[in-house]
């Protein structure tokens, strides 16, 4: 009997361990997060767009905006050949509500692309970060805790304008 128990544990532990990788458990949470962020991009207004609590932070648009170019700037650096083009990004910036939850979704597909194409024993290697060095893995972390950082603000500004925040849909 012990023996059965074993086996099933081993074979239960087996198969989970090979669904559940640093790189599955960031993707998840990660298309989780876009279909957050997106509800609440189009929970505010077009005309609320240009709302800052005070003058001192960026208003609505430009903290989406500046979210965007986050992810667009790690995962290029970072997960891609490419370089990074801050001023052609910047040149090229959506204005509208449509265009800019258009851009959200496309930064967002482009993480997820990118990270799906690099290896998980690639998450271990270190690079070169402004803050000192850090492994890909800690990259994948700092993209998930900017936008959940902006993503906190922006639910201040709904409540500012007594729009009710969407559900959570984190997990």
């Amino acid at each position: 009997m012990k023996k059965i128990y074993l086996l099933l544990f081993l074979t239960s532990y087996t198969a989970m361990s090979q669904q559940i990788t640093p790189k599955s458990a960031f993707l998840e949470k990660w298309n989780n997060s876009k279909t957050y962020l997106l509800e609440m991009a189009d929970a505010m207004p077009e005309e609320k767009y240009a709302f800052a609590p005070t003058e001192r932070e960026m208003d609505f648009k430009n903290q989406l905006l500046h979210i965007c170019g986050n992810m667009l700037w790690l995962s290029t650096t970072y997960f891609s050949d490419e370089d990074f083009d801050r001023k052609k990004l910047a040149d090229n910036a959506p204005n509208t509500k449509n265009e800019i939850i258009e851009f959200l979704k496309k930064s967002f597909d482009e993480v997820s692309t990118r990270v799906t194409e690099v290896s998980e024993e690639s998450l271990t290697t270190k690079v070169d970060f402004f803050a000192g060095p850090k492994s890909k893995l800690q990259i994948l972390n700092l993209l998930q805790d900017h936008v959940t950082h902006h993503r906190g603000q922006l639910i201040v500004y709904l409540n500012l304008n007594e729009i009710k925040p969407p559900k959570y849909v984190g997990w």
